[in-house]
Order: C-alpha cells, then sequence, then structure tokens
C-alpha cells in the first residue's frame, strides 16, 4: 500500500528535525549561561572570557594584525 501523502510526511519530519534542533540550542544556549554564571561566581571576568573565546575563534594572524594596529594608534595617541 502506498502513503497517501507522502510529501506531507516528509515536511512534517523536516519541520519536527528544525524543532528538535531549536530544543538543543536552546539547551546549549542555557548550559553556556550556566558556565559563565559559574566562572563569574569563581571570580572570572565575564567579558573577558567572552573576548577571549571570540579570539579563539579567529585566524591568530588576523588577531595579531589588529593588535599591532591597535597598539600603533595607542601610541600615536600616547596612550601607552
Amino acid at each position: 500500500m502506498t502513503d497517501p501523502n507522502p510529501a506531507g510526511d516528509e515536511l512534517r519530519a523536516f519541520i519536527e528535525r528544525y524543532e528538535s534542533l531549536e530544543l538543543e540550542k536552546k539547551e546549549a544556549t542555557d548550559a553556556m549561561k550556566e558556565v559563565m554564571a559559574e566562572a563569574k561566581g569563581r571570580g572570572f571576568d565575564v567579558k573577558a572570557l567572552r573576548k577571549i573565546i571570540a579570539l579563539r575563534k579567529r585566524d591568530r594572524d588576523d588577531v595579531a594584525e589588529e593588535e599591532a594596529i591597535l597598539e600603533m594608534y595607542k601610541a600615536a595617541l600616547g596612550m601607552l
């Protein structure tokens, strides 16, 4: 016997997979918030932690170039 509505079943499967991923994403986000709250409770600066995490995602050469430019600009403004 053939399925009377294969397109509907396939569509439902896509929607259910997406909804499942949304739930996983929310759970992961909640877990990340808990990690940051724990770090803050232990005395770490959460803003600095987030900056380090962002830097670790970037290419080392790009980070080094950006830092060199910032140092040059700071020196030009007498901020060093």
